[in-house]
């Protein structure tokens, strides 16, 4: 089953509604696009994402990529599908105008990545990494870096890559070996990479590799680590691109559970001559340049958790509906979409996927919010809004999406386990979103230190303080139940935040043990606040004229349904997270 499309009316309205894009438009200075301008962009990205790119999910599953002479053929057809998102000029569409950008907001360019993301998981990985690239040498690269390389990366004439993981340091970068020798304008980069996204492929005439090597005579630890771009192919001195090939190679690809289309490369850098490559931002501060495309790359796989649940979630719901199983007293057969446990999963699935959709653009409209900013202060303040919010969007999202890819197979019962469905290739592939970019404990950790402990919990305070005003504003009888709901998961974060305050600082295994709870605790909140602002907004339309009632109220509905069915699961995670980490630790090695 290949037909998908992206769900217009909710995005819509997210944007519209919950996000303002219309303000940010006006904020930008593009006051000429309208938000009827906005839903045509989605109308045509739909139409790429379901013609195109929704075929060629189950044929990228099925053939992957291949690997031959230390070169990556990619999946028939993913070629001719990336030639027409240039062609229609999507990888530029929020880019800087100084560079080729149409400079649209971020959180419209997440709207439409959400297309790609859902229509073709693997094959949208690829510009999804070229994204980052962009982030990182607009932010840290000199001119001549930013001349040489982001006109094209903005235009997707070529692609970029991440390259950080070796064999023996994953997470621990630290232990990361890669050198970069220098040589007059430049640098020989020595070392192998693994798990490199979209690491090479045929789509377009060049690729850029963001690597991460240590200079000699470099400190110990990540503060000795640099950050280096390193063509596939090498410039001329006018910044074009020539047929003499740089030291860098993809010399095997992973076998892995999912995203068969995506290749995940082993690369070699410099097993000849040397990869020649050039210096992003200052030596030894690669760490805080890479963290620029990190930051940028986990909301996009948060994205990413939205837009797999949200393909599967369609699958399961046209299912549900055709499946003829049971019969009713006057002997009729129905559908399974009939049943209540089914449709218990059916509303879980859209329930969540709508609060997931909501705060994924939530967050990203903060950097729009930020790039916006009169003054330093409301700029700091929007930035730290999306440093805080950036774990709780990779983890919370990514790890709901595994509930709700697997529910989509249990609507199809014994098919779901069956390959031709097609549904069980959304499960396998939403297994990776927890992991790459920094796994779930990562993220938890992330938020109890860098976004609590660091700042006394100031910008968290900020946001649960926004929280209980939108609250205090709900007026609608027929709301109250959700309110209520709400009002106690908002205590229980308060009492979260105070124990990570009070506790975590002082003990590592206590903050290690209970961080994922306190990350899941503050996602259910926020998923149910938005759907809770969502229905306020609905609630009022309903009396307008021409409003899309049927749309309204099951907005209404979904808000109800989180809020009774999934907010209580925070009353379990807040006294696991009060417990600590005695127990966690507790037993010796030779115990297990």
């Amino acid at each position: 089953m290949s037909d998908y499309l992206y769900p217009y009316q909710d995005g819509v309205f997210v944007l519209n509604e919950l996000v303002g894009l219309g303000r940010i438009c006006n904020d930008a200075g593009l006051g000429d696009f309208s938000e009827g301008l906005a839903e045509s962009v989605l109308d045509e990205a739909s139409k790429l994402g379901s013609e195109q790119l929704a075929p060629l999910n189950g044929i990228g599953d099925q053939l992957g990529a291949s690997v031959q002479d230390n070169s990556v053929q990619e999946t028939p057809g993913f070629s001719d599908a990336y030639r027409q998102f240039c062609e229609g000029g999507w990888p530029s569409l929020s880019g800087n105008p100084e560079f080729g950008g149409q400079g649209l907001p971020n959180v419209l360019g997440t709207a439409v990545n959400e297309v790609w993301q859902s229509a073709n998981l693997a094959w949208s990985l690829c510009p999804l990494l070229t994204q980052g690239a962009i982030e990182a040498i607009e932010t840290h690269g000199n001119t001549q870096l930013q001349s040489d390389y982001l006109p094209k990366l903005i235009s997707g004439e070529w692609t970029g890559t991440m390259n950080l993981t070796e064999p023996d340091a994953g997470t621990d970068l630290a232990a990361l070996k890669a050198k970069a020798i220098p040589e007059g304008d430049h640098y020989r980069i020595h070392g192998q990479k693994i798990f490199i996204t979209w690491g090479d492929h045929q789509m377009t005439k060049n690729i850029v590799h963001l690597v991460l090597a240590r200079l000699p005579n470099a400190p110990e630890g990540v503060k000795g680590i640099s950050l280096f771009v390193v063509p596939k192919f090498l410039l001329d001195s006018s910044g074009n691109v020539t047929n003499q090939r740089n030291d860098a190679y993809s010399v095997s690809l992973e076998h892995k559970l999912g995203i068969h289309g995506s290749p995940t490369c082993v690369m070699s850098f410099g097993e000849n001559e040397g990869a020649i490559g050039y210096l992003v931002g200052e030596e030894n501060n690669g760490l805080a340049c890479m963290f620029t495309m990190m930051n940028d790359a986990r909301q996009g796989v948060g994205l990413q958790g939205l837009a797999v649940s949200e393909r599967a979630y369609q699958h399961a719901l046209q299912y549900a509906k055709e499946r003829i199983q049971g019969t009713l007293r006057d002997g009729s057969r129905v559908s399974i979409f009939k049943h209540p446990d089914v449709r218990r999963m059916l509303m879980q699935m859209k329930s969540c996927t709508q609060a997931m959709r909501a705060l994924v653009y939530v967050a990203r409209a903060e950097s729009d919010h930020a790039a916006n900013a009169t003054t330093g202060e409301l700029k700091a303040q929007h930035q730290s809004r999306t440093d805080l919010l950036t774990p709780i969007v990779k983890g919370w999202v990514t790890e709901l999406s595994q509930e709700l890819t697997y529910l989509a197979v249990q609507v199809h019962g014994g098919m779901g386990f069956i390959e031709e469905t097609g549904v069980a290739q959304y499960y396998r592939d939403a297994r990776i979103l927890t992991i790459y970019e920094g796994t779930t404990g990562i993220q938890a950790l992330d938020l109890v230190g860098r976004k609590t402990l660091a700042d006394g919990g100031v910008a968290l305070e900020s946001l649960l303080n926004e929280i209980s005003g939108d609250l205090d504003a709900v007026e609608a009888p027929e709301l109250q139940g959700v309110v209520d709901a709400l009002q106690r998961a908002l205590l229980s974060a308060r009492a979260a935040k105070r124990w990570v305050l009070e506790c975590a600082g002082k003990d590592a295994s206590a903050a290690g043990s209970a961080s994922v709870s306190y990350m899941m605790l503050m996602g259910y909140l926020c998923g149910g606040w938005l759907l809770t602002k969502s229905a306020m907004i609905a609630q009022t339309k309903l009396s307008q004229e021409g409003a899309d009632s049927e749309f309204l109220q099951a907005k209404i509905v979904s808000a109800r349904f989180f809020a009774e069915q999934m907010l209580p699961r925070i009353e379990g995670l807040l006294p696991a997270l009060l417990s600590g980490g005695e127990t966690t630790m507790l037993l010796k090695e030779e115990q297990f």
